[in-house]
């Protein structure tokens, strides 16, 4: 038989999830800087000595919640690009895969793309904090597979970097101007990724047959 405090316990993991949410909605209508490890803690219906326990501060909770989604993608697309055949690849097919999942992690984690608008105005500190710089490192390896790939269709870039920040920057637009640009009536996610991927390939008007 239970006891009393027993039956009161939480399952093990439970206040890690229960924060991750909470601070990925809150995060969703507030950046960084402006949202409060005590808004975090009672949203979640915990306290901030677990908030810290679990993520160690604010940034902790940040990245593991909102930053490490998109780095794992670029991650993971990075060991995708290393082992694909130009050959035998469908280039489509490649670009679809990352920008669907990008496009998701943005739609699901918007505190990230607040954050990222309102990190023009942060100390250095705080972008450290907030692991901008690992997005930004994120990018850079963008970057490259975005030169690498430019080199096997026999183009260059006299600015590498701009490419695949052009790529990121269509997908982020989207995804926060959607409302903007078509009121309650957008178009389905599929026709989104889908120009997405045509105009990062082919440009707007130039598009494979």
């Amino acid at each position: 038989m239970k006891t009393s405090a027993q039956a009161g316990r939480r399952p093990a993991g439970e206040p890690r999830r229960l924060l991750l949410d909470a601070a990925r909605e809150l995060f969703a209508r507030k950046d960084y800087r402006s949202t409060t490890t005590r808004e975090i803690a009672e949203s979640a219906g915990v306290t901030e000595y677990l908030l810290f326990r679990h993520f160690g501060s604010k940034a902790g909770l940040f990245r593991e919640a909102l930053v490490l989604p998109f780095t794992s993608i670029v991650d993971e697309f990075a060991r995708t690009w290393q082992t694909i055949d130009p050959d035998s690849t469908d280039e489509d097919e490649l670009a679809r895969h990352f920008v669907e999942q990008v496009y998701d992690v943005v739609v699901e984690h918007r505190g990230l793309l607040l954050t990222l608008v309102a990190a023009e105005g942060f100390s250095d500190e705080e972008i450290a904090d907030a692991g901008i710089a690992d997005i930004r490192r994120a990018l850079k390896v963008l970057g490259q597979i975005s030169v690498e790939g430019m080199k096997l269709r026999g183009l260059q870039s006299n600015q590498p970097d701009l490419p695949a920040h052009s790529t990121m920057a269509m997908i982020v637009g989207m995804v926060a101007l959607r409302s903007s640009f078509f009121g309650t009536k957008p178009p389905s996610r599929d026709a989104i990724v889908d120009e997405l991927v045509q105009a990062t390939l082919h440009g707007f008007l130039h598009r494979g047959d």
